[in-house]
């Protein structure tokens, strides 16, 4: 079942933007929600080594966390800025910087994509690009899963269990976006979380 969640009083703007853990499928699901909506997608992990012509794990062993997060800090900023509504799916650690919150609560509408740790473990098993879980992919995903939690929490305006089937995801976020499109043009842009039952 999905739910609502308080995102903060920031007007409704123009896109969405998925949240959540690695492995949470924010790539998979923003695609298709960008192409249903006919809107650009951006995945700031991957703007990240396209631009810097390395992979996540690169910067980590070359530069250290702190650096990452200052690029992906960067690279989230330059996508809630364009001007035309797109679909990203966010690094999951950009809740980590306070300023990226209150920037993602007036981006539009920001959808938390939950998942619990064991699925996630089975979703990364194997990768390579994930620097954070080279020595214990599930007890690190689970420590991180806490400690982000009352972040994401914060931003979001939605909190959808992402390991049911990709089609009920995608719906779901889709009958969130058309509510805030109709409830704005009549109504104005608001702060208020919607709701969505699934």
């Amino acid at each position: 079942m999905s739910d609502a969640q308080p995102a903060g009083d920031g007007p409704s703007a123009h896109h969405v933007v998925l949240v959540g853990m690695m492995g949470s499928g924010k790539t998979t699901v923003g695609r298709r929600v960008a192409a249903v909506l006919g809107r650009p997608f951006a995945d700031s992990d991957e703007i990240i080594e396209a631009r810097t012509g390395r992979s996540v794990a690169e910067i980590f062993a070359a530069e250290g966390e702190p650096a990452f997060r200052t690029i992906e800090t960067d690279v989230l900023g330059e996508c809630l800025d364009a001007p035309e509504p797109t679909v990203i799916a966010a690094a999951g650690g950009v809740v980590l910087e306070a300023e990226n919150r209150r920037r993602l609560v007036e981006a539009g509408t920001v959808v938390w994509l939950k998942v619990p740790v064991g699925t996630l473990v089975v979703r990364v098993a194997g990768s390579t690009h994930r620097p954070l879980l080279e020595d214990d992919p599930a007890g690190t995903l689970a420590t991180l899963s806490e400690a982000r939690e009352a972040l994401y929490l914060e931003v979001a305006d939605l909190s959808l269990d992402a390991s049911q089937p990709l089609d009920h995801v995608v719906s779901c976020i889709i009958d969130l976006v058309h509510q805030r499109q109709v409830r704005d043009a009549t109504e104005g842009p608001s702060g208020s979380p919607e709701e969505v039952v699934s």
